[in-house]
């Protein structure tokens, strides 16, 4: 199982990393639309979606907001470009009309410019950071209470629409409008604290995290990973020699967000627990399915975007 799950990183990680560094905007967030597609596919199925129709219907609730998204700016563009011309047409008219006192204010007017909200949609990250940090606080005091939490599917498939729509938009954000080194760095940062987290719990773990939840994970473990987070918030810094002040935001920012992707793992093993599997599917070898993998991911990336957004706007 091991070797297996060596194997899928050794195949998949250079493979990510081409992609990180490699991919043009447009064709980046084509490709992780694809994988959160494959994700929500997972998804359906394990809240128990069994009809096609209802799981196609899913990925289209999940493709139209990206689309939207993606060309956000081109329709803000054409907006206000639509706004203008009919202010245009509008002075015109009433001075043909000779309305004057109209047309001479309409000519002066200072037409709002709305591409400014173009950044509106950094908003848009507050409501999955505080989802995550209430599902924290929720496994860490009552995991019993959470494993035994029964919801209609309908409210388990809009939660998952809601993570992985998320996911989707904070994860091609942060590669779009910040220097690539920093997406390179985010899934670094996820991929060595589960690394940590796996053989410090296996060498030292006796404390258990959330035993009803996952028994395989332990306190000593998420201690490992957290370390983890803090040496690669203290390799960056100095590789960029950042000020002390940034470096510093950059460790804590880095140990919050390894902490809250360990109980994002911890929400998806809630959810498989419910459902009764292992893992989410089988796509990859040794690691289970898409969600399987990413499931530590799609908690963080909210968080970490919104303090990258915090530190440097």
């Amino acid at each position: 199982m091991l070797l297996q799950r060596i194997i899928t990183a050794l195949i998949l990680v250079p493979l990510v990393v081409l992609a990180v560094f490699q991919l043009p905007s447009e064709y980046f967030s084509l490709l992780v639309g694809l994988i959160v597609l494959l994700a929500a596919w997972e998804w359906t199925n394990l809240v128990g979606i069994n009809s096609l129709a209802k799981r196609g219907l899913f990925l289209l609730a999940l493709i139209l907001p990206m689309v939207w998204l993606h060309f956000w700016t081109q329709f803000l563009e054409i907006l206000a470009q639509v706004l203008e011309l009919s202010v245009q047409r509008l002075a015109a008219f009433t001075k043909e009309a000779d309305l004057t006192t109209i047309s001479s204010y309409l000519e002066t007017a200072d037409v709002p410019d709305i591409r400014v909200y173009s950044g509106m949609l950094e908003w848009f990250v507050i409501p999955p950071v505080l989802f995550w940090i209430l599902v924290m606080i929720l496994i860490r005091n009552t995991p019993a209470a959470v494993l035994k939490l029964e919801m209609r599917i309908r409210y388990k498939a809009l939660i998952g629409w809601f993570v992985l729509l998320s996911t989707w938009m904070f994860l091609v954000r942060l590669r779009t409008f910040y220097p690539v080194e920093l997406t390179l760095y985010f899934l670094v940062l996820v991929w060595a604290a589960d690394i940590a987290a796996y053989f410090t719990g296996k060498k030292y773990g006796k404390t258990k995290l959330a035993l009803e939840i996952s028994p395989g994970k332990t306190v000593q473990g998420m201690y490992g990973a957290l370390i983890a987070g803090g040496v690669c918030a203290v390799v960056l810094s100095l590789i960029y020699g950042f000020p002390l002040m940034i470096a510093s935001d950059f460790f804590m920012l880095s140990i919050l967000t390894v902490l809250i992707s360990i109980y994002g793992d911890l929400f998806f093993s809630v959810v498989k627990r419910q459902r009764g599997v292992k893992d989410t599917g089988s796509l990859l070898p040794g690691h289970g399915g898409i969600l399987d993998r990413i499931d530590s991911m799609i908690a963080a990336i909210p968080f970490f975007y919104a303090g990258v957004y915090l530190i440097h706007p």
